[in-house]
């Protein structure tokens, strides 16, 4: 099957999240994504799901590069969220962790994430 659509998980490299925090905060972001996308942009949701919801996990420098990557998905259109951590465990309180980007068409996505490194 060829995917049209995809919600990309952006993680901070410069962290060194263990590998449990890390599919929590991409979590975080996939759930938030696919909801606030179900509401504001439903064609982009529906689509998304009716295929299998792809996501794709790729890893960035550091918070000045995920903020970049944010501000140009939003110029796009495309749903984002940028997940805080409350700080219980491995970072500090109100730390930025993860960005979740979509879901949305590939070649959208692409013009963001697509030089990104799978994680």
């Amino acid at each position: 099957m060829k995917f049209k659509y995809k919600l990309v998980l952006v993680v901070r490299d410069d962290l060194n999240l263990s590998p449990g925090k890390l599919a929590v905060q991409a979590s975080h972001a996939a759930v938030s994504c696919a909801l606030k996308s179900k509401k504001e942009k439903k064609k982009y949701f529906k689509r998304w799901m009716d295929e299998g919801q792809k996501k794709v996990l790729v890893n960035c420098d550091d918070l000045e590069h995920m903020e970049f990557l944010k501000t140009r998905a939003k110029k796009e259109g495309l749903t984002t969220k940028l997940v805080s951590d409350a700080g219980l465990t491995e970072v500090q309180s109100g730390t930025k962790t993860c960005l979740g980007i979509g879901p949305g068409p590939n070649n959208l996505v692409d013009k963001i994430t697509g030089d990104l490194s799978l994680y």
